[in-house]
């Protein structure tokens, strides 16, 4: 019998999922817990990777006419209050700030002191507050439309957290946009689930299906959510990014109007749409081996690393010199409208260094050493090949071919997550079937099992809250493209309104 493979993480996925994922976390130096409960730090390596992921969708941003601003992190908790449904969908998850400084009591410690006249709630999301700026901005049909964005952070107060997928403080970006009829909006919020849906599948390597909310499932306040899901490896399903229609609703709320074309007051129709740092746990779960993370190269917080080797010290100069000339020869080389990155790793700790920069994900380790400046060579690994296997290369194919390789790498991702989506997507239509894919086969390991069942649904939210009671399964989405016919509700038997992606969910 032969030996078993050693992996860099323990436990490994199939051993302990949710432990997996921490410690691919702890071992990429990518994030850390924060000592304020259910917050983050988010380290150089994976703060590298969200600016690439934002950079990446600023500019697809920018390309549909979309203008940058920023709008306060406080909110007044009246604004918040104008939209019933909105303020009871956040409600449980507000912070709220209700005095302006501290003062030493008589036992010398600080307390609060001066009571705000108004409590502020810590923006979960800015729909109210930029409501009341589109109020005053708006007048006339030629204002229209305004078309927003913002970088920011947001504040939802998570019982239970998670690292980059559920936490109580995250980065996001959150649009915001206002129009003179319900066709443009629509357009719009059409047209920004098109643009996370190519940053999924383009950037991350990270396959999603388009389709709507329930109504159960729907943004607070919104006439109709739509959505993009991913499948993960423990074949849970990850909301990847929104994109909401608001219709008329915060409009009125907010009595956002305008003078029509043919001088009638008007309410405007408004869209709002976002994605967060989970999209960097979607890539965690969605790429990651029992190794570590690996990176997709169009997102990598870098590209390639070079490890120099040297046994003696009269070798350093000539090692150091070659690794240093091919740094530049790569930086110069671009990637899908960015330089290639490059980290040069001259540390002197053995077998340790490579594996550190395994775990991390990087698509690319080149070693070199004297034989390969002998050879004029590097010695090569890629990232997404199995037991981290290398070849040696010569220098001018691997400068040449870097591009190349890269895409290889990013495609192999993609098509490697579609297979898994693929093989754990199953049509059922009876249900004891139904309800015994989501049982979990191994008490002792609840997390993995199931995956996406495409499965009919009648349109009552009764049969909908009674799955997801009985099983902690949700309607993902009402995809866009049929799944095949709608047959007979899962539940209770009557004839289907559609076919539906039912899944357990982050």
């Amino acid at each position: 019998m032969g030996k078993q493979p050693k992996h860099a993480i323990s436990p490994t996925r199939s051993e302990d999922y949710p432990e997996w994922y921490q410690q691919v976390i702890k071992a990429s130096d990518m994030a850390e817990r924060s000592p304020v409960r259910g917050c983050m730090v988010i380290k150089p390596w994976g703060y590298a990777l969200w600016e690439n992921i934002m950079q990446a969708m600023d500019a697809m941003f920018k390309e549909t006419g979309v203008k940058n601003a920023y709008f306060p992190l406080f909110i007044p908790l009246s604004f918040m209050q104008k939209e019933a449904e909105h303020v009871e969908g956040f409600a449980k998850e507000c912070a709220v700030v209700t005095h302006h400084r501290l003062e030493k009591n008589s036992q010398g410690e600080l307390v609060p002191a001066g009571r705000l006249t108004e409590p502020l709630v810590v923006r979960p999301t800015s729909e109210t507050i930029i409501a009341d700026a589109f109020a005053k901005w708006i007048g006339s049909y030629r204002d229209l439309p305004i078309v927003l964005n913002q970088w920011g952070n947001v504040v939802r107060w998570e019982m239970r957290t998670r690292i980059f997928l559920r936490t109580s403080e995250f980065l996001w970006q959150e649009g915001h946009t206002a129009h003179a009829n319900r066709e443009e909006a629509w357009e719009r919020t059409l047209l920004m689930l098109d643009i996370y849906a190519r940053l999924a599948e383009e950037y991350l390597a990270m396959p999603v299906i388009k389709g709507h909310k329930t109504a159960a499932e729907r943004f607070p306040g919104a006439v109709d959510t739509i959505c993009i899901e991913a499948m993960m490896q423990d074949r849970k399903a990850l909301q990847a990014g929104t994109s909401h229609f608001l219709g008329q609703n915060f409009a009125r709320a907010s009595q956002i109007k305008f003078q029509s074309a043919e001088e009638k007051e008007e309410y405007v129709w408004t869209t709002s749409w976002g994605a967060s740092t989970r999209l960097i746990g979607g890539v965690i779960m969605t790429h990651g081996d029992d190794d570590g993370i690996i990176m997709p190269p169009r997102a990598a917080s870098a590209h390639v690393v070079l490890l120099p080797i040297f046994k003696k010290e009269d070798e350093r100069q000539a090692v150091m010199a070659y690794t240093e000339s091919l740094a530049r020869e790569l930086k110069a080389r671009t990637y899908h409208g960015r330089a290639v990155t490059v980290e040069v790793d001259p540390r002197d700790i053995g077998g340790a260094r490579g594996w550190e920069w395994i775990k991390k994900g990087i698509p690319l380790r080149a070693e070199i050493g004297s034989r390969e400046i002998k050879e004029n060579t590097v010695f090569l690994g890629r990232r997404d090949t199995p037991h981290q296997q290398r070849v040696s290369l010569k220098r001018e194919a691997f400068v040449a071919e870097i591009p190349g390789i890269l895409d290889e790498i990013q495609n192999n991702l993609f098509a490697r997550a579609l297979a898994f989506r693929t093989e754990n997507t199953v049509t059922i239509d009876d249900r004891g079937e139904f309800y015994d894919y989501f049982t979990p086969r191994n008490l002792e390991k609840p997390e993995i099992h199931g995956g996406f069942a495409l499965s009919g649904w009648c349109g009552d939210p009764a049969c909908e809250a009674k799955i997801k009671e009985d099983l902690t399964v949700t309607i993902r989405c009402v995809p866009f493209e049929p799944l095949g016919g709608a047959g007979r509700c899962i539940r209770c038997g009557k004839p289907g309104q559609h076919r539906v992606v039912f899944a357990k969910a982050y």
